[in-house]
C-alpha cells in the first residue's frame, strides 16, 4: 500500500537543482505509475463528510489518474475540476471518461504556482487533495490560494500519510506529513474534523 514516490524532503534539496512539480511527477504518470484506489470506507467517509453536491462546483488538486475527481462527479454529484500539473495525468484521466453524461473537466497546471484565473468558477464548495498536500514545497502560500477559492461554507478535503506511522524499518518509513506539517494544514479553520485510514489521515476543514 503506498502514498506518492519517495522524494528528498525539501531541507536536502538545492532549491537551485530541484526539479518544478511537473518536471518530477510527469515521468511517474508517463512511465505507469499508480496510485492507492478509493475503497468502500474512503468513499463513505466521503460521503459523511462531503454530502451530495447537487450540481455545486468541486476541484481536485493533483487529479492523477481522475478517480477521485470522477467520484465526486458521478457518485456524489458535484461539477467537478480535476487538474494536475503532469500532461500525462491529465491525459489518462480524461481517457477514462466513459459516461454518456457530462464528465469532469480536467486541466493541466500547477494549482500552487499557476494563474487560476483559468478554472471555470470563482468559487468551490468542494476542493480536494489527495496524496498530494504532503509535496507540497510551500504549504502556507497553498493553503492560501485554497482559502481565496473556498466558497464560505466549503470543504477542504485532504488525504495524506501521516509520517511514523509506517515500520520504521520500511523502505517508505520517511511518508507523510510531520505533526508541524499537520500544525500549519488544521491552522485558521473555524472547524476541524478527521478520520483515520491505516497509515492515512482524512481531513475535513472548513473556514
Amino acid at each position: 500500500m503506498s502514498d506518492r514516490p519517495s522524494k528528498p524532503r525539501a531541507e536536502h534539496v538545492d532549491a537551485h537543482t530541484s526539479p518544478s512539480p511537473q518536471a518530477y511527477w510527469e515521468p511517474h504518470w508517463a512511465n505507469g505509475r499508480r496510485y492507492r484506489a478509493i475503497d468502500a470506507h474512503e468513499a463513505a467517509l466521503l460521503a459523511e463528510h462531503l454530502g451530495p453536491g447537487n450540481g455545486r462546483p468541486a476541484l481536485d488538486i493533483g487529479s492523477g489518474d481522475g478517480s477521485l475527481a470522477r467520484h465526486l462527479h458521478h457518485r456524489l454529484g458535484y461539477r467537478t475540476t480535476g487538474i494536475d500539473c503532469a500532461p500525462s495525468a491529465v491525459t489518462l484521466a480524461s481517457g477514462q471518461d466513459t459516461s454518456a453524461g457530462p464528465n469532469p473537466l480536467w486541466k493541466c497546471a500547477d494549482f500552487g504556482t499557476d494563474d487560476l484565473s483559468a478554472l471555470p468558477d470563482a468559487a468551490y464548495a468542494v476542493i480536494t487533495c489527495r496524496l498530494v498536500y504532503r509535496w507540497v514545497e510551500h504549504k502556507p502560500s497553498f493553503l492560501d490560494r485554497v482559502r481565496r477559492l473556498l466558497a464560505p461554507g466549503g470543504c477542504f478535503w485532504v488525504v495524506s500519510e501521516i509520517h511514523g506511522r509506517r515500520e520504521q524499518a520500511g523502505p517508505h518509513r520517511h511518508l507523510g506529513i510531520t505533526a508541524a506539517e499537520a500544525e500549519i494544514l488544521t491552522a485558521r479553520w473555524s472547524a476541524v474534523r478527521t478520520a483515520d485510514l491505516d497509515v492515512l489521515r482524512c481531513y475535513a476543514l472548513r473556514p
